[in-house]
């Protein structure tokens, strides 16, 4: 296999946010050697950190159930529901930024009291407890509709760029009350959510400490600047598009010769910062070979990423109507290098691979109400992203009854989830 990287004139160009980036072999460029502001802790460094995160999470069940039988046996169910997804395989990498270790993207950094709301969620949903816990592990919220890029999969392509109709007040409304039913962690997506930064900003300042925030986004107008704002608001994390390690290809898929520029760019300000910083693919049968795979995880190592996150393609927004869910040899290649990336010792200094599909055949969605939903840029509330059924407004109903008919209905493409 041949790993393409960011030669130095390339990377030049990125920087100012240019279109002529190129690709080349040599390893003398910055990315080579990310700032060690977040690390991949792996082999003989995790066993310490999983005593302490088991001993902590142990503690949390006792102290809330009273009770050591029951405390193992919630223990043991919550081990359970993770070997039904991923067999017998212990965590092989943690992931360390700004002080705090992370298990993984969804789960809260230990320990804070937002990874504390996040256990007492996980046991209340086996044993419920006699008091309120947290009824989601994460709700992505799209805040607008603009954005400057016209994006080949984009699922809001209906309503991209048409009127906002949520003001600051409302946004911060919408929040208050997801934050009453109880989640650990808010996903802000749109659109571009940073085209409407200082609302965003505003937002982020209004949420407590039992839930972080995230921002999902292509990595426009992610500044220096900008992205210490947003670390100063409280927010956790980064998720930043990149479809191909080769930029001309990311930027035909994202319609616009500045795409990678901007993401390239927005990696290293989230680093720079200490904010937890992931990329995220969404992956096309043309793409998905292992020798594209390990490429991409090859410039995801090199520009000092946490995580890479995998998404499979669905015919919903621009794929409308069109043949693009991944074929059956396609998922096995995948699945294939989620589980060597991830548990092999040869790429123990990689970012871990977040690839939901892998759970959702095992152990259904976590979504429709179950443990995630979306709202739009409207209020509207729905499964997912890409199951678009509306069930209510989180604005103007009642978002507990809406939750009711969401997990009624339940997924329409996964079978429903035991815990």
């Amino acid at each position: 296999m041949t790993n393409k990287r960011l030669g130095s004139s390339g990377e030049q160009d990125i920087m100012n946010g240019g279109t002529n980036q190129s690709i080349s072999t040599k390893a003398n460029n910055s990315f080579d050697h990310p700032p060690r502001l977040q690390k991949i802790i792996s082999g003989r460094n995790t066993f310490f950190i999983r005593f302490c995160i088991r001993t902590r999470i142990g503690w949390i069940v006792f102290r809330n159930y009273r009770s050591i039988p029951k405390s193992i046996r919630l223990l043991k169910e919550l081990l359970r529901f993770r070997e039904s997804a991923l067999g017998d395989s212990k965590v092989m990498k943690y992931v360390h930024v700004d002080g705090r270790y992370y298990l993984g993207m969804y789960i809260p950094g230990f320990y804070t009291e937002a990874f504390k709301a996040f256990i007492l969620g996980e046991v209340s949903r086996i044993k419920p407890l006699q008091k309120p816990t947290n009824q989601f592990t994460s709700v992505l919220f799209s805040i607008t509709k603009k954005c400057v890029l016209r994006c080949e999969h984009c699922f809001e392509w209906d309503g991209l760029n048409g009127e906002e109709k949520l003001s600051l007040p409302e946004l911060k409304s919408i929040v208050a009350k997801i934050q009453k039913l109880g989640t650990a962690q808010i996903h802000f997506s749109g659109g571009e959510p940073l085209q409407r930064l200082d609302d965003l900003l505003e937002v982020l300042k209004s949420i407590d400490r039992k839930t972080e925030s995230w921002v999902l986004t292509s990595g426009y107008n992610l500044t220096p600047e900008n992205a210490q704002r947003l670390k100063s608001a409280g927010l956790t994390g980064i998720v930043i598009s990149l479809d191909h390690f080769v930029p001309e290809l990311h930027n035909q898929f994202r319609g616009s010769p500045r795409s990678f520029g901007w993401a390239a760019a927005g990696v290293k300000n989230s680093i720079s910062v200490g904010l937890v910083t992931a990329i995220s693919i969404c992956v096309t049968n043309a793409f998905v070979t292992m020798e594209n795979l390990l490429a991409y995880a090859e410039m995801a190592k090199n520009l000092g990423v946490a995580y890479i996150q995998i998404f499979e393609p669905r015919a919903a927004g621009n794929y409308q109507n069109k043949d693009v869910e991944l074929t059956n040899d396609k998922l096995k290649i995948l699945e294939n290098f989620f589980y060597v990336l991830n548990y092999s010792s040869e790429y123990d200094r990689y970012p871990v691979i977040l690839y939901h599909g892998y759970y959702q055949r095992r152990i259904g969605c976590f979504s429709a109400g179950r443990k995630h939903i979306y709202i739009d840029a409207d209020g509207d509330v729905r499964d997912c992203p890409f199951c678009r059924t509306k069930a209510g407004n989180a604005l103007t109903e009642d978002l507990d009854q809406i939750i009711d008919k969401l997990m009624a209905r339940g997924c329409t493409k996964y079978k429903s989830i035991t815990i």
